[in-house]
């Protein structure tokens, strides 16, 4: 298993990373095989995809604040994780994906049947892994799988008529994307010794960090080639996903812009539309409007860290936050 790369990490602490997230694969692997080939097979498709392992990587960085990695920072993880590929079968059942880390998405190889237990029987294999942690732990990630369903809810939905859609769109990536991020950190500081109060400001940093995360990543489904991303360019134009960039677009009250907001209405079903839409989109200033507000959110996640020691784990935390946000640049 790859580490991301954090800029000018401290050598001796991404050799522990190194070997904390081999750990984290080894466990990976022992809990998601199954007696039944088929099921194994298909369980472990995206794992063995590979994928930037974010979620488990901040867990063991977080408990390096603390007392460093053991094995219940290594369960906790492996539950982070586990979570999180659950929710990518499931993302490309709705999302009607083709693409996802750069290998065929699990619907469209096993059936959109097959890919939604899939991602069930993962959910649940997450909370096995879980549950050995203790009933906080167990209450943390039962109460994170709800923000989970919730944002994956509110972002099927049309805000109110008198909410701001920037506002309700960055409430749902809170949800969707930020909380399990926020949990990683909480289950890396907890177990790896944290007190309190270093624990709540690394819960609160990475829940603006997984929001920053997912904003690069809506940039990236405009901006970035399949070959580069693995994933497939305009997935979420072709859904009619209202991303932070098509709500600035979609406000634009230029007449040369009649095009772009006339294809950015709704879902494009046609392949060639969803091409146009990303060629217009790519170099509209609403590109460089959601890149402010990226770093703008990145900025606030780095400004949490201020009251920790100065201490390599948390100048790489620091740093993790402009890599996250420089992927979108």
């Amino acid at each position: 298993m790859s580490v991301p790369v954090i800029p000018d990490i401290d050598g001796a602490l991404q050799d522990r990373l190194v070997a904390g997230m081999a750990d984290v694969q080894r466990r990976l692997q022992e809990v998601i095989a199954h007696d039944d080939g088929f099921i194994a097979e298909a369980a472990g498709h995206l794992a063995q995809a590979g994928g930037k392992r974010f979620r488990p990587l901040l867990t063991l960085l977080c408990a390096e604040v603390g007392e460093g990695r053991n094995d219940r920072v290594v369960d906790a993880a492996v539950g982070v994780e586990l979570t999180h590929l659950a929710s990518l079968y499931h993302d490309d059942v709705m999302d009607e994906a083709e693409l996802r880390r750069g290998v065929q998405s699990a619907n469209l190889r096993y059936g959109n049947a097959v890919s939604i237990l899939i991602g069930d029987l993962l959910f649940g294999t997450a909370s096995s892994v879980i549950a050995d942690l203790g009933p906080e732990a167990v209450k943390v990630q039962a109460r994170t799988f709800v923000r989970l369903c919730s944002g994956q809810i509110r972002d099927e939905r049309a805000p109110a008529a008198d909410a701001d859609p920037a506002d309700y769109y960055l409430g749902v990536l809170a949800d969707k994307t930020g909380s399990l991020i926020a949990t990683a950190a909480w289950y890396g500081a907890t177990f790896g010794g944290c007190d309190a109060r270093t624990r709540d400001i690394l819960t609160s940093y990475a829940e603006k960090l997984g929001v920053v995360f997912q904003l690069a990543d809506d940039l990236l489904d405009v901006s970035s080639e399949a070959a580069d991303s693995g994933k497939t360019p305009g997935t979420d134009l072709r859904e009619g996903k209202a991303t932070l960039p098509v709500l600035y677009a979609r406000g634009s009250t230029d007449p040369g812009d009649s095009r772009l907001r006339e294809l950015l209405a709704g879902p494009i079903g046609d392949a060639d539309e969803v091409a146009e839409a990303v060629a217009l989109l790519r170099v509209h200033p609403a590109m460089e409007q959601a890149r402010q507000h990226t770093q703008q959110v990145a900025d606030e996640a780095r400004a949490l860290l201020a009251d920790l020691p100065d201490q390599p784990p948390v100048r790489a935390l620091r740093a993790l936050v402009d890599g996250v946000a420089d992927r979108s640049a």
